[in-house]
């Protein structure tokens, strides 16, 4: 595979992140956001499970242990921020849901440097006040405009935080990454289902009439795109990556736009147009090496 060819697979996956945030909002009018995100991440399983297999495989004949608990952890934080972020889009739009969901890139080095004593590269912090002043915006200038839903997705963002701390650390001691994604779909299915059966009313019939949502979610977003993902960039460079996947946030606008007839007034085009500069900024400076000078 070329660089080129990569990023363009980058691409797809970046635009079937973004259009998912359409599924996971019309989902709702037809089934709960526990059992949804049940039934979505073990179909995730399912279509991860003969990689994850595989590498288990050889983790057997290699004598290796498994860390249960930091992968149990893992699927953890993975349910509490899909189950917030699901909760929030019911009480947002699709853009604010993705764009506020991105907040999460800012505050992972901030975590890391809590957790690890890693110190973060300068650009995150001017990048989350970028982000703060775009959630501003976004708000329409007035932060009593921002709703329940959006309060929601904001939290979730920091539970995804943690998850991409999380899976960082456990992919570098197993050497695994969809054994530990398989893991966390299967962990995060099993709390959506179990906690669908305490807090919804079970339906197959809700399960049908959102079938298309759950397939999209589960099988493009959570296992195809997760694969595309993990195999593409390891052809491309990471600033490539960087910049191609934060366009998931503008690709869910986009889709907002043209399945919803989603509309944002000029201050909040301006909000996104802020945010998504952050999140660049955060992603591509640390990447970015001061070139030798070259002798005349």
């Amino acid at each position: 595979m070329t660089r080129w060819q990569a990023n363009a697979v980058i691409v797809f996956v970046a635009l079937i992140w973004g259009t998912t945030f359409v599924v996971q909002h019309t989902s709702m009018e037809n089934i709960g956001p526990q059992y949804f995100t049940g039934v979505r991440f073990l179909l995730g399983t399912l279509a991860v499970l003969p990689f994850a297999l595989r590498e288990l495989r050889k983790l057997d004949r290699a004598g290796r242990r498994l860390d249960i608990l930091g992968m149990i952890a893992t699927g953890i934080s993975m349910y509490l921020a899909s189950i917030f972020q699901q909760i929030g889009i019911m009480g947002t739009t699709v853009t604010n849901a993705a764009f506020l969901t991105a907040f999460y890139v800012p505050a992972v080095p901030v975590l890391a440097y809590v957790v690890f004593r890693n110190r973060p590269h300068w650009s995150v912090w001017p990048g989350g006040a970028m982000c703060v002043y775009g959630t501003y915006l976004l708000s329409g200038g007035d932060l009593s405009g921002l709703g329940t839903g959006d309060f929601w997705v904001m939290g979730s963002a920091l539970f995804w935080a943690v998850q991409v701390v999380m899976i960082g650390v456990m992919v570098t001691r197993t050497n695994a990454p969809a054994l530990v994604a398989a893991t966390q779909f299967f962990i995060t299915g099993i709390l959506g289902m179990a906690m669908g059966a305490v807090t919804e009313t079970f339906s197959f019939a809700d399960i049908y009439n959102a079938g298309f949502e759950i397939l999209y979610a589960g099988i493009m977003s959570a296992g195809i795109a997760f694969t595309l993902q993990a195999v593409a960039q390891n052809y491309t460079e990471a600033s490539d990556a960087a910049i191609i996947m934060s366009a998931e946030a503008v690709f869910a606008a986009i889709a907002g736009a043209w399945f919803l007839g989603e509309r944002l007034a000029p201050a909040e085009y301006a909000g996104c147009g802020v945010i998504l500069a952050a999140i660049i900024g955060v992603q591509l400076l640390p990447m970015m090496r001061r070139r030798p000078s070259v002798a005349i």
